[in-house]
């Protein structure tokens, strides 16, 4: 009998979810003056734990490299270093991470994968059973690309792809990339101060996707272009990506929490 409550309590629960969203966050918006911005995750997480009541909610969270560098100042373009800070930096992220989301008594857990893995459908398989368990029990899944382990060869390269990845892999029907960069313009807004952003994009261009990567913060490994291939693989799934500032949450928290489209960039087929 209380196994049977509980289940039903269980269909209840998944019924009045409305929707699976991955979330990510660069390096960028983490990191400030060589530390982890705080304050900024500080609003992330008041905002995911908001959002969390209605939809699940995965996090794809860029910052443990740069976690690292704040305890230890290695040479991260040595791909040994590299691999070293994101060791010692991934358990002081989720640290951070968990001392904040247990203020909304939330349990958080901590993903890692490579490149390696999901070209592995058994590997596949096993990180969807694994995050829909944790999504089922309300816990919040925390996923990083494995750097620490990760070579040259097989790395993701950046967690914009990695977050279009598992938004396709687990069946999620949206994926929000919070970044220093506020929305996708129809110019480079830092070479033409007549550029205007694009509230809604259905295509992206060949031309626009073959551009050189230029990332503006130094712990940061993407740019527009890594945001504009992550947008383009899932628009061929179908599923949307919304582009926002996560310096300031009030577009996405607009966007998210109200259904209102003020700033920030969504590409969509479905308009």
């Amino acid at each position: 009998m209380l196994f049977s409550n509980s289940y039903r309590v269980k269909e209840v629960k998944q019924a009045e979810i409305s929707m699976r969203i991955v979330i990510k966050v660069g390096s960028a918006v983490l990191t400030e003056n060589g530390q982890i911005a705080t304050s900024r995750m500080q609003a992330l997480v008041d905002m995911l734990a908001e959002l969390q009541k209605k939809h699940e909610v995965l996090l794809v969270s860029s910052g443990a490299v740069s976690a690292g560098y704040t305890k230890l100042q290695l040479d991260r373009s040595v791909l040994a270093n590299k691999q070293a800070l994101a060791a010692i930096g991934q358990p002081v992220l989720m640290d951070k991470y968990a001392k904040k989301f247990s203020k909304y008594e939330i349990i958080t857990s901590q993903v890692l994968v490579t490149a390696a893995n999901l070209k592995k459908e058994d590997d596949v398989c096993r990180i969807q059973n694994t995050i829909n368990t944790l999504l089922e029990n309300g816990v919040l899944p925390i996923i990083n690309e494995n750097d620490a382990t990760a070579t040259d060869e097989l790395e993701v390269g950046d967690n914009d792809q990695l977050s279009a990845y598992i938004a396709k892999h687990v069946n999620a029907q949206r994926l929000i990339i919070l970044s220093d960069i506020d929305a996708y313009y129809d110019a480079d807004p830092r070479a033409n101060v007549d550029a205007k952003p694009l509230k809604v994009v259905n295509y992206i261009s060949d031309e626009e996707l073959s551009k050189d990567v230029t990332p503006n913060n130094f712990f940061a490994t993407g740019g527009i272009v890594t945001k504009l291939k992550a947008a383009a693989y899932l628009l061929d799934a179908n599923i949307e990506t919304f582009l926002a500032s996560g310096f300031d949450l009030h577009d996405i928290r607009a966007f998210l929490l109200e259904s209102n489209h003020v700033g920030g960039t969504l590409f969509t087929k479905g308009e």
